[in-house]
């Protein structure tokens, strides 16, 4: 799977406040880089010097140290890192491999549970 992963993608903050999040986020000099406020959906990306945050609402989020809900790894071939994690018999969380629309032609991603409790999501740009 090493061979596949080509840098930290995201990392993913859960929010009770967006609005909050959002501001104290944009002093430290990030900048919404993409943005889906739906009915259905709301997430918004935050990057600063290649550094890129994941917000998103979570009435149940931690406020608390440790509060990151996962990393995103950027992958070169999500699929083949899939196969790879169900070989090495790691545990995959959410069902399986997924798609979304997020980005001008979406992301492909699998999620797997970490020794103690953290998500790492494997995510590859599609097109």
């Amino acid at each position: 799977m090493r061979e596949n992963i080509i840098g930290l993608q995201h990392i993913g903050i859960p929010t009770a406040d967006v609005e909050k999040t959002l501001q104290f986020y944009q002093q430290l000099g990030f900048s919404v880089v993409y943005q889906r406020n739906t009915e259905q959906e709301k997430v918004w990306f935050l990057e600063l010097a290649g550094v890129v945050l994941e917000v998103y609402p979570l009435d149940t989020a931690a406020g608390r140290a440790g509060a990151v809900d996962h990393i995103a790894l950027n992958s070169r071939d999500v699929e083949e890192d899939y196969r790879q994690a169900l070989r090495q018999g790691m545990t995959i969380l959410d069902g399986g491999l997924h798609v979304n629309d997020f980005w001008s032609k979406g992301t492909k991603y699998f999620t797997i549970l970490g020794p103690n409790g953290e998500k790492i999501e494997y995510s590859q740009y599609l097109g």
